[in-house]
């Protein structure tokens, strides 16, 4: 019965108590479903209507449910992209008092696709390497928190377009375990040897659909996470000798690791008995380096590369404003009100569901300079936006039931006056 089930919930959701469960998960009614592509799973797993979100349904066992309940509230403060837990439910019974299994219940993440969800038909070799590069990202992440997936693979991981890439973010962990030491290379190289076998699987599986482009080979790609995982993590984390004179390298150092987002928490520095070498090595980077500066100045939150091309956008501005010593906070509202807000609260309502706000942006700046070098002239932004909504977003799958219920809209809370474009 309703009333004997048991909810452990991170925050406070009454809406939890309206959903069916004395009822078979795969028997629900159509009313309580939401209607998203979901990725393979050894689970079955629904989405479901709660309030104004959805979240995904999975049964599972009680004792794995609370394990990876936990293991995801963990992950959560530990900033590494994973979807929210919201709550885990025991207890169930059926009308005939028969029990039911336990579920695991998530928040789903907007905008976000499963792997299989981000072509249309044909999956092409540069959108299968770029959503490997975004995993080997993500793995990389978690191993520096010290934490082993032990299930790495495309299907467990949701995806979110990232001003021409993609962001992963980690769906499953009932395999994960978190090591507080920290993980042995031989952790590592087995998560990353799961990943290989299950990212060529899973490429193999499409291409026997008659989904994968003649050229795409999916043993080449899945190799291609091992590649890119072991240069990103020797990047972060390797020891660097040079020559005391060339104490400038660790500033160059810093602004590399900068570059590929990730800031430096401590860094150790040691010179040699002779006072002749230097080693440096980052101990504790933290990834989100252009998002914390992005969101510190203008409150915006947005994809690493994407907070990297909106920043870009905003240091072009402020130089274009010619105040050498202007505050950099007061050029960035600046930017905020009259180039970002006006973008957004530009898009028609029917086309809002399409994309989010910040990957509009990178679109919209990408559209401007095709056509400025088309027609060899500097296109003002909102020539360009105007060209971009009709002939660029208008005609896009429409995601807006894909992604979020049909009634949401974008919610950044902008002025519905018109302003003037700077740009």
């Amino acid at each position: 019965m309703v009333s004997s089930i048991d909810i452990t919930a991170a925050t406070a959701e009454p809406a939890l108590l309206d959903l069916p469960w004395n009822t078979r998960l795969d028997e629900w009614p159509s009313e309580y479903i939401a209607q998203l592509p979901k990725g393979i799973s050894r689970h079955l797993v629904r989405f479901a209507n709660l309030g104004g979100s959805v979240v995904a349904v999975k049964e599972t066992t009680g004792e794995m449910a609370r394990r990876e309940y936990e293991l995801l509230r963990t992950l959560q403060r530990l900033d590494i992209p994973s979807v929210e837990p919201v709550a885990t439910i025991t207890g169930r019974l059926d009308e005939h008092g028969h029990e039911l299994p336990p579920v695991l219940v998530t928040r789903h993440l907007k905008f976000s696709l499963p792997y299989r969800a981000l072509f249309s038909q044909t999956l092409r070799p540069d959108t299968a390497k770029r959503l490997v590069d975004a995993l080997a990202v993500l793995l990389v992440r978690l191993h520096i928190t010290g934490f082993y997936w032990g299930d790495v693979s495309l299907s467990n991981t949701l995806f979110r377009r990232d001003a021409g890439a993609f962001a992963a973010y980690l769906v499953d962990a009932e395999t994960g375990q978190l090591h507080e030491q920290g993980l042995s290379n031989g952790q590592r190289e087995n998560d990353l040897e799961i990943a290989r076998v299950n990212i060529a699987g899973e490429l193999m599986d499409i291409e026997a659909g008659g989904r994968a482009a003649p050229e795409l080979d999916p043993v080449d790609i899945a190799n291609g996470i091992i590649s890119t995982y072991r240069e990103l993590w020797n990047q972060l984390t390797g020891a660097e000798t040079f020559d005391v004179s060339e104490r400038w390298r660790i500033n160059q150092r810093v602004e590399r690791l900068n570059d590929l987002g990730f800031d430096i928490g401590e860094l150790t520095i040691k010179t040699d008995e002779g006072g002749t070498k230097v080693l440096i090595q980052p101990k504790v980077v933290d990834a989100g380096h252009h998002q914390r500066r992005l969101l510190r100045l203008t409150g915006l939150d947005a994809g690493e590369n994407q907070a990297r091309r909106l920043l870009n956008d905003l240091d072009a501005y402020a130089a274009s404003m010619g105040r050498p010593g202007a505050d950099e906070e007061a050029i960035a509202h600046e930017w905020l009100i009259r180039v970002f807000e006006p973008v957004v609260a530009a898009i028609p309502a029917e086309l809002r569901g399409k994309l989010e706000p910040a990957e509009v942006f990178h679109q919209l700046l990408d559209h401007r300079w095709y056509i400025s070098q088309e027609q060899q002239r500097d296109v003002p932004l909102a020539e360009a936006l105007s060209s971009y909504l009709d002939n660029v977003l208008r005609h896009r799958r429409d995601e807006a039931t894909v992604i979020a219920p049909t009634t949401e809209g974008l919610t950044l809370g902008l002025p519905t006056g018109i302003i003037s474009f700077d740009q």
